[in-house]
């Protein structure tokens, strides 16, 4: 493998060393060293041997109506990705690592002011049509042009792409130093040119799309769900980032109307796989249903060392009334979590007080050492407090009648011009009455809401709730059409270019952006900057530890909870590795159908019956 990979850059040698200095890898790393060796094999967490065949099932919410998942239109059946193979693929037990998957290598400058990528020769679309560079090409333009805005912000550095020969594809950079960006075009899902030559690319479509990948659509119906079939002489099935997965014949998403429909659907055997997000269905549910008593459903709490997503309340800072701050933490002092948790989450959750929660990313304490010194430049922009108090969420002592918090809420509207009058809080100047509307998918949060609704009517603050479907959210959503919503933000172990998309001054101004918040902060524009372009990890932690504190401290959200551990139930017909990867469950990707206990189910049901 080594000498593969120095080969596969022997031609380009001359002009590389004429731009600088590179080094040539089989794999990219954001921490450092790589784990697995040039020669490695398979990774750690496969079992080689895991047999082929089976189906799994899994459930999906809503209906779809676009087999595009890259352009911010329509809903996207779920699954696509697993027909599209990237330049480089995550290895599941290291943070930030990738490993060659269409690219059997790639040339790295020092000063991370370009990569190049060498093409598999032998890499194959569905059609039988090799993968080239120019596929490569149009890939990241048509992303760059036509795709969600997503890519234009994670691609924002990106100056140009070149193919230099028939197996050599450059990406140069218009900055130096962003050690990310290498690793994002390694992440680059490639596309075939000749199939979307005829096609718009921009439109929504239900026609199959071609794909490189171990899977294809086998079968695609909007309102039941979608299946995909392995691809029998899938070109890279022994590359060591594959072996060991891929698993199974079949992957089909079952489409559900809501929740708790899909949860009656696990236990009557429509689908196989449930990674459950209910509190009170984990409490309550799963013991009495019969599936369950039998053994025939089996559940597991695995513990992964990702940082937990900031899933919260956001506001709407386009909303005149909430440009405030003080008003938006009177929100999160009315916000009672701790009676919240005891009596709607059966105390299975803790609350969320960072925006990188479980890492070593999220603040602590009061800044200090680098941390510091990158915020003292920001002193006179921030609230002073952040300089000398730790950061907490107010707390309550779950009674339900703790007013100690309310009163402080109270006295903050006052002092933000919100009094009562003739018995409603109303602005001073105004007198508009303070009322506005909580957004909801699918009612998913209806009993938070509710209950967070009764806490502000005391204040004087009046809530509606408005319940929508998937595509009505989605719609608004993209909109900015809201005033309060609850959604959130997941963060990696190596956060970089994609907190432009969800912080930054340019992406409140972006329809489709993930500023949901509409946050527009030159020193939160400085310090995504400053994460972006960390030169090693100490820098990298200390800028995200800085910039998770100004978030916090200006009360963007009412920050929500997390649950300590993955929450897993699924039919008793598969296995998987003894330990699974550190950083993702697996699923399906490195599980296998296992015929003894698939058999073993069967009976269980026909005995139940």
């Amino acid at each position: 493998m080594r000498a593969f990979i120095i080969a596969a850059f022997a031609c380009l040698a001359v002009s590389a060393a004429s731009a600088g200095e590179t080094r040539t890898v089989h794999g990219l790393s954001l921490l450092g060293e790589l784990k697995y060796p040039p020669d490695f094999t398979r990774f750690d967490y496969v079992n080689r041997d895991a047999p082929k065949g089976g189906t799994a099932r899994l459930s999906s919410i809503g209906s779809f109506d676009n087999l595009n998942p890259f352009i911010p239109k329509g809903d996207a059946a779920s699954g696509l990705t697993l027909i599209y193979d990237t330049l480089m693929k995550r290895s599941l037990d290291e943070p930030g690592a990738e490993y060659g998957l269409l690219a059997s290598a790639a040339q790295v400058a020092d000063d991370d002011s370009y990569v190049t990528f060498a093409l598999r020769p032998q890499a194959r679309w569905h059609d039988g049509t090799p993968v080239t560079v120019d596929d490569v090409v149009f890939s990241f333009e048509t992303l760059r042009d036509k795709g969600a805005p997503f890519y234009r912000f994670y691609y924002q550095n990106v100056a140009k792409v070149e193919a230099l020969d028939a197996s050599h594809v450059k990406f140069t950079f218009a900055v130096k130093g962003n050690r990310e960006l290498p690793h994002i075009m390694g992440e680059l899902a490639i596309l075939p040119k000749h199939y979307w030559a005829t096609r718009d690319f921009s439109a929504t479509t239900l026609e199959k799309p071609l794909g490189s990948g171990p899977y294809e659509i086998e079968s695609a119906d909007p309102s039941h769900g979608i299946t995909y079939k392995r691809v029998a002489d899938y070109w890279g099935a022994d590359l060591p980032v594959n072996v060991g997965q891929n698993n199974f014949d079949r992957i089909t998403f079952v489409n559900f109307n809501d929740p708790d429909v899909a949860l009656i659907g696990l236990f009557s055997d429509a689908y196989d796989f449930r990674a459950e997000n209910g509190a009170k269905n984990w409490a309550t549910a799963y013991d009495g249903a019969p599936p369950v008593k039998t053994g025939a459903i089996v559940r597991e709490m695995p513990t992964l060392k990702n940082p937990e997503p900031m899933q919260a309340f956001i506001f709407n800072l386009d909303r005149e009334k909430f440009k405030d701050e003080r008003v938006r933490l009177a929100f999160d002092y009315a916000f009672d979590f701790e009676w919240t948790n005891k009596n709607i989450f059966y105390g299975q959750y803790a609350r969320t007080s960072s925006f990188f929660q479980n890492s070593d990313l999220a603040s602590r304490g009061v800044p200090q050492g680098l941390e510091l010194e990158m915020l003292k430049p920001y002193r006179a922009q921030l609230p002073a407090e952040l300089f000398t108090t730790p950061y907490s969420e107010p707390a309550t002592d779950g009674s339900g009648t703790d007013r100690d918090n309310l009163r402080k809420a109270k006295e903050l509207l006052s002092a933000a011009g919100w009094n009562f009058k003739n018995g409603q809080l109303v602005h001073d100047k105004t007198g508009e009455p303070f009322t506005f509307e909580f957004l909801d998918v699918e009612e998913h949060f209806s009993k938070i809401f509710l209950a967070y609704t009764e806490r502000l009517k005391r204040l004087g603050i009046i809530a509606s709730y408005r319940s929508v479907d998937q595509t009505q959210f989605i719609n608004r959503v993209r909109k900015f059409d809201y005033d309060v919503m609850m959604t959130g933000w997941g963060q990696s172990n190596s956060p970089g270019n994609e907190q432009r998309d969800y912080w930054s001054s340019a992406a409140a101004d972006s329809p489709d952006s993930r500023n949901y918040a509409r946050i527009r902060n030159p020193v939160v524009d400085a310090l995504v900057d400053k994460v972006i372009f960390a030169t090693d990890r100490e820098h990298l932690v200390a800028a995200t530890n800085a910039l998770d504190r100004v978030l916090l401290w200006n009360h963007y959200v009412v920050p929500g909870w997390y649950a300590p551990t993955e929450r897993l139930a699924y039919w008793n017909r598969f296995s998987h590795p003894e330990k699974l990867p550190d950083y993702d469950t697996g699923f399906p990707d490195i599980w296998w159908w296992d015929d003894a206990k698939a058999q073993a189910t069967a009976q269980r049901k026909a005995q139940a019956k």
